[in-house]
């Protein structure tokens, strides 16, 4: 990785310090390098012959760098970058103005695009694929359709749920489909590395570590935390210690693997209330208190992966490891 170039950190900067901490080149994003190097080579490849280039579709978790590789890949072309959002676009009209006001070159940047309704999906279709933009003037048998040209441009889109979006949307994507991975520690550590020299902190390997092993392997978390580290040390009025972590960790009710008080209260709800299980979804988030979709969405994904859940035909069972993390005998 490049060394991180020193910068004062502005007011500005500090009103956002999400997009302050956000990689601004290739090199400072750390991770996901499959994904760098096929879009490197789509991108370098249509700005040496003069093109848009292809749609890209990503997806994956919140926190990943969606976002974050839409931005570099609009850096990369040299052209601006229009923001929206699937949950924007509510009417064909939306969408129509914001592709009847894009720039030759420009990259359309769509998150959250699985929230687009099918009609305004469709008139998608024709625009990544061909260009144009078809409108629908009048109703019943007088209506026509005036065709529109558009400037060629380039749609980076972002989901986190692939699985919603139509497979004619899906394979107008021709530049390529990418699933961001989730992070190792030691990528984490990297990404902390950077932002802690962003925000002007000391920080030692130990307490990078600490960090790393509590964000969910997500730099979204990571940040995050790192930055509620950085208050506590602030208003204690001391350096960013070990006991200072600890004590951002016991506040926020974060274990030593991540889990927070949500995520162990359903562990202990399954073990505690239903002997294990196998229990409902339903069943569980009435005895806590949660929402079903929150429980299937945010919580449960992470517990799987740590082998602390299993999902089985008859209901959702706590393993093994759920016991032995939650210090209870089978």
């Amino acid at each position: 990785m490049a060394e991180t170039e020193k910068k004062t950190i502005t007011r500005d900067d500090a009103n956002n310090l999400d997009r302050t901490l956000r990689p601004q080149t290739w090199d400072e994003y750390i991770g996901q390098e499959k994904i760098k190097e096929n879009l490197r080579i789509l991108l370098t490849a249509a700005k040496e012959r003069g093109h848009a280039a292809e749609h890209v579709l990503l997806y994956g978790p919140p926190g990943l760098g969606k976002t974050t590789l839409a931005n570099l890949v609009s850096k990369t072309l040299g052209t601006n970058m229009k923001i929206t959002s699937g949950p924007a676009i509510e009417r064909v009209g939306d969408l129509a103005a914001i592709l009847t006001n894009l720039s030759p070159g420009d990259v359309l940047f769509i998150d959250e695009i699985h929230r687009l309704s099918k009609s305004i999906e469709e008139v998608l279709y024709p625009a990544m694929e061909s260009g144009v933009l078809d409108i629908i003037i009048g109703k019943g048998p007088s209506a026509r359709t005036v065709q529109l040209e558009l400037p060629p441009f380039t749609m980076v889109a972002a989901t986190t749920r692939i699985s919603l979006l139509s497979s004619p949307l899906r394979s107008r994507f021709s530049g390529g489909t990418f699933r961001l991975d989730f992070y190792t520690n030691e990528e984490i550590a990297t990404i902390l590395k950077r932002s802690a020299e962003l925000l002007n902190m000391k920080t030692t390997e130990d307490i990078l570590v600490k960090i790393s092993k509590r964000c969910r392997a997500t730099p979204r978390t990571a940040n995050y935390l790192l930055k509620r580290c950085r208050d506590l040390a602030q208003l204690e009025g001391k350096d960013l210690t070990n006991e200072i972590v600890e004590k951002t960790f016991d506040l926020l009710e974060i274990d030593e693997i991540g889990l927070s008080k949500a995520d162990r209260s359903v562990l202990e709800t399954i073990i505690n209330k239903f002997e294990g299980g196998p229990v409902g979804l339903n069943t569980i988030a009435a005895a806590t208190g949660e929402e079903p979709s929150t429980i299937e969405d945010v919580i449960e994904p992470y517990l799987i992966r740590h082998a602390l859940l299993e999902r089985t035909p008859r209901g959702r069972v706590a393993t093994t490891e759920a016991y032995a993390h939650i210090n209870k005998d089978l």
